[in-house]
Order: C-alpha cells, then sequence, then structure tokens
C-alpha cells in the first residue's frame, strides 16, 4: 500500500524547515530563533492562501471571459490569451491545429495595435470575409489566428504594418505591403482603423468584397 501527498511548493518549503528545526537539533531552540519560526509559519500560511486565492481569482476570471465573449459583451472584456481563442473560435470555429503560442503572440500584437477590448476589435474586422481574404493573400484557406491578421491588416490598412510588433524589420514591412497591394488589386476596400479614435461612417456600398449582413 502506498500514500501519495499532495502539497504546495510553500508547504513543501515548511516541512523541510519544520523537520530540521524540530527533528535535527541537537540542542534546545533558542527563544529568538522559535519566535522567528512561529512568526515565519504564520506567514507562509498567509502566503499560501494567497496563492490559492490567486488561483481561484484567475480561473474565475478566464470563465467569465469566456461568458461575456458568448453573450456578445465586448466592451468589458480584457483582451487575454484565453478569452482571444474564445473570440476566434465563436467567430470563425475551433481550429485544434493553433498553439497556445500563437494565441499568446496575437494577444501581444493586438495589444501592440492598440486595442484594449473586444468590442474595438470586432469593430476594426467587421464585415470582412476571412476566408476570402486568406485566399486573396495566401491563395489558400489558412489557420484562425493567420486569416484573423488578415481581417487585421485590411481593416487597420498601413497603420497594421505601423504598429505591428515587427515594424522595424525591412523585410517585414516589404512582405505586408506587398499582401496590401494584393488586397487592393482584388478590390478589397482597405480601411484606417485605429483603437484609440471612433471608426468613420463610410457611404453604403463602399466596402466592396466584405460580406452581406445576415
Amino acid at each position: 500500500m502506498a500514500e501519495i501527498q499532495v502539497r504546495t511548493v510553500l508547504q513543501h518549503a515548511w516541512a523541510e524547515i519544520e523537520h530540521d528545526i524540530q527533528y535535527k537539533s541537537t540542542i534546545t531552540i533558542p527563544t529568538e530563533i522559535r519566535r522567528r519560526f512561529v512568526a515565519l509559519a504564520g506567514m507562509l500560511e498567509i502566503a499560501d492562501r494567497e496563492f490559492q486565492g490567486i488561483q481561484d481569482s484567475d480561473l474565475e476570471f478566464r470563465e467569465e471571459a469566456r461568458k461575456s465573449v458568448q453573450r456578445g459583451d465586448l466592451d468589458a472584456v480584457e483582451i487575454t490569451p484565453d478569452a482571444l481563442r474564445a473570440y476566434l473560435d465563436k467567430k470563425f470555429g475551433p481550429d485544434n491545429r493553433i498553439s497556445p503560442y500563437s494565441y499568446e503572440f496575437t494577444t501581444r500584437l493586438l495589444k501592440s495595435l492598440g486595442f484594449a477590448n473586444f468590442r474595438q476589435v470586432d469593430e476594426c474586422i467587421s464585415g470582412y470575409d476571412d476566408d476570402q481574404l486568406s485566399r486573396i493573400v495566401y491563395v489558400t484557406r489558412q489557420g484562425q489566428t493567420t486569416r484573423f491578421e488578415c481581417l487585421l491588416l485590411a481593416g487597420m490598412g498601413g497603420e497594421f504594418i505601423k504598429r505591428h510588433l515587427w515594424k522595424d524589420h525591412d523585410w517585414y514591412q516589404t512582405s505586408m505591403e506587398t499582401r496590401l497591394e494584393r488586397l487592393r488589386s482584388a478590390g478589397i476596400p482597405l480601411g484606417s482603423y485605429c483603437p484609440e479614435r471612433p471608426p468613420q461612417t463610410e457611404p453604403p456600398g463602399d466596402r466592396v468584397g466584405r460580406e452581406n449582413p445576415a
């Protein structure tokens, strides 16, 4: 019969310290050391509770963000990798090929572009057809996050390039300008969306190549 004990890192550290002091000491523990030992025990207990509380709050935050995305309450949803996945899964359908790193990178990208919540993201890409843009830029239908970047590129136009994480690399600017030109040549109207200011209203019929309203 075997026994498996599960404990936190702090609990493990405390057990090691307690064992050394209580059982390995060959002399009586000085009062000052015992006092500090008791004080440390209290601090470790508080810290352990706080770590558990932080973990519980993080799980609650993620769950609430997913629910808000499903309800369409996008203004209050902070941009995080977990919330981004929920948003893209709802908008384009799940894509199990996408790695956690891709969601983390795209989250950093959105923040570098100036987005603060998913309402702004939704405004930027509204009406564009992700499959159509992907085939124009890459010839084939790409994965979820790549198609999403195509939408951002179309919605922001040159602003996307100027704000991108790789904006200082010449090879990247050349590559993105080529993609923009492909979209222009295909008749896709490029936007100039900036999260810091409201989107400009376009006259009816100007959004050629976008999805028709349901």
